[in-house]
């Protein structure tokens, strides 16, 4: 059997992750806009709003404004840049990083239940093994 095309497995990869993704998001309790910007806290650290308007491809003024609702629920705060004093970093709050890590398990648990309730068990097995390949993917640096 000849071996797929490179171009057509990478076409129907990100399709398939695409889709996925968009499914688990759907899990979400929060706008995906607020945590995609607590999820980017959390793995960045503190931020400017022009880093983090960079960081989700989004107008300064835009992230500005999600920022400001983000300080209002308590779920960053913002403090004094510690070699800039014209700038102002923001970190994600004990709530924020709460409210992050309870999105993120609806995620998880809805994923687990989907591939208990799918795929059988050598399936799983394949699936836990191609993780890695698509780490590996990920990592690529062109």
């Amino acid at each position: 059997m000849p071996l797929p095309e490179s171009a057509a497995v990478a076409a129907e990869l990100r399709t398939a992750i695409g889709k996925l993704s968009r499914r688990v998001k759907l899990e979400d309790q929060m706008p995906l806009g607020q945590v995609a910007v607590l999820g980017s806290l959390d793995r960045n650290s503190a931020m400017t709003t022009s880093e983090l308007a960079a960081d989700q491809r989004v107008r300064p003024q835009s992230m500005a404004r999600a920022v400001g609702l983000l300080v209002e629920q308590g779920l960053v705060t913002r403090r004094a840049h510690p070699t800039d004093g014209r700038k102002t970093l923001v970190e994600l709050s004990a709530a924020g990083r709460t409210l992050l890590e309870e999105e993120r398990g609806r995620r998880a648990d809805w994923l687990a239940r989907a591939i208990e309730a799918e795929l059988s068990g050598a399936e799983r097995e394949l699936l836990a093994r191609g993780i890695g390949l698509v780490e590996r993917l990920a990592a690529h640096k062109d």
